[in-house]
């Protein structure tokens, strides 16, 4: 067994044949999942985003009210992310990352069925459940079926699609909102159920896991489980990210609507300028993450970030806060798309899954960032309050990154670019001398 695991060790080490983007044409089917995946679910989640201050006057709630279903739906990702990373990790990612779809699916559905502020509370934290499932599978999925050296392009490519999802929640809101309702913004979220019909014909299991599971007939929870430097740095850049991130998405819209007066036909430019911006800065991300390393792209990244945030939330005209939600979207959003490859290369196959769901569990820190700066505002006001959490958060990442782990990941990864970079040329002697 020791032989089979030392032949599988250098496979994965060997070099592919084709570049990076011939890689990525060879396995569309996946990335067009993941993406797919990760693209609805930020659709179910960001129309809530945009119905803020409608809900707040249907239900008879205040912003801190509001803002505290989105944070009661990031803690229910705690339980959602752990247990469907389990899950992944026993049964499979691809059941896991279907399953996941149709749960989240379901939820978002049953929100335009709410009676009460209560009963959304509720349907909204059942929603959170699933949430984060995807994103654990997914990723998992994605990671250990794309060629290494796809990988960084490969990531920053799959969350890239949040931006997808947010645009048509935009549209939504601008479209159909003003003829249907709110209910039935939520009703459009059962779509994404669709997606599995796609899974279950067009994508394959993980080849990792399914070797793993050739390979380890029983394993305990000890034997998959990882803590350690690499580990503890992994969960709280997920925290951290998100926590500025959050502090980024959650209540902008809100702004645009409170702060700055404009109605929902007008906010939808602004939401194009920082989709934009991140679909061109998460790419870039996990590009430079292979060429310069993690490090240095997270540090390149946030110094552009900080500026930056004097633009997205202080000034009045039109033009730059169009320029600042560029900015904010390619470098701080942006900078997300690193996570799929920073986060997959810090755990073994065995308890991988299990390890990405626990850090997406921790990103539960980050949902207080709404509510905390719903509070402030009555003191700070909006702008001045989501400035302030935007920057903290930057310089808390900053404060993480600058710590090399590299030590304690698993074989032949490196957080400064050197990801199979030693071992390919070694490969095919390894190859021999596990065979012998």
């Amino acid at each position: 067994m020791q032989d089979n695991e030392m032949m599988a060790d250098a496979l994965d080490a060997a070099p592919t044949t084709g570049s990076p983007l011939s890689e990525l044409r060879k396995h569309w089917r996946i990335i067009f999942a993941a993406t797919a995946g990760w693209a609805l679910d930020a659709f179910d989640f960001t129309i809530l985003l945009f119905l803020i201050p409608h809900l707040g006057k249907v239900f008879n709630v205040g912003l801190p009210a509001m803002a505290l279903v989105v944070t009661a739906t990031g803690f229910a990702k705690i339980a959602g992310t752990i247990g469907w990373g389990l899950a992944a990790d026993r049964f499979g990612r691809k059941l896991a990352f279907m399953a996941a779809v149709l749960w989240f699916s379901c939820a978002a559905g049953l929100s335009g069925l709410a009676w009460s502020y209560g009963s959304f509370m509720v349907m909204r934290i059942l929603f959170g459940a699933g949430f984060g499932g995807e994103w654990t599978a997914s990723v998992s999925l994605l990671m250990e079926t794309v060629p290494a050296k796809a990988r960084p392009l490969a990531s920053g490519i799959m969350v890239a699609g949040y931006e997808f999802g947010y645009m048509l929640a935009a549209l939504a809101f601008h479209f159909i909102f003003p003829v249907t309702g709110w209910r039935w913004m939520f009703f459009l979220g059962v779509l994404p159920a669709l997606l599995t019909l796609f899974m279950r014909r067009g994508i394959a299991e993980s080849p990792d896991w399914t070797r793993e599971q050739q390979m380890h007939t029983k394993r305990s929870a000890r034997d998959v489980f990882v803590f350690n430097p690499a580990v503890v740095q992994a969960w709280l850049f997920s925290a951290a990210i998100n926590f500025m991130l959050w502090a980024v998405q959650v209540l902008y819209p809100t702004f645009l609507l409170t702060i700055q007066h404009l109605d929902s036909s007008q906010i939808f430019p602004f939401v194009v300028a920082y989709s934009v911006g991140s679909v061109i800065g998460k790419p870039l991300s996990g590009y430079a993450a292979s060429r310069i390393g993690e490090r240095r792209t997270i540090i390149s990244f946030l110094c552009v970030v900080i500026p930056s945030t004097a633009l997205y939330t202080m000034v009045s005209s039109h033009f730059l806060l169009g320029v600042g939600a560029f900015c904010m979207g390619m470098f701080a959003n942006g900078l997300f798309g690193i996570m799929p490859l920073y986060q997959s290369r810090r755990f073994p196959v065995e308890g991988r899954a299990t390890g990405i769901g626990i850090s997406y569990a921790m990103t539960a820190v980050s949902v207080v960032a709404p509510y905390a700066i719903a509070l402030v505002t009555p003191s700070l006001g909006l702008k001045f309050g989501m400035a302030s959490f935007i920057a903290g958060g930057a310089l808390l990442l900053i404060a993480i990154s600058v710590f090399d782990t590299s030590r304690w990941m698993p074989r032949g990864e490196s957080s400064d670019g050197e990801t199979e970079r030693n071992t390919d040329e070694h490969a095919l002697m390894a190859v021999g001398n596990a065979t012998r």
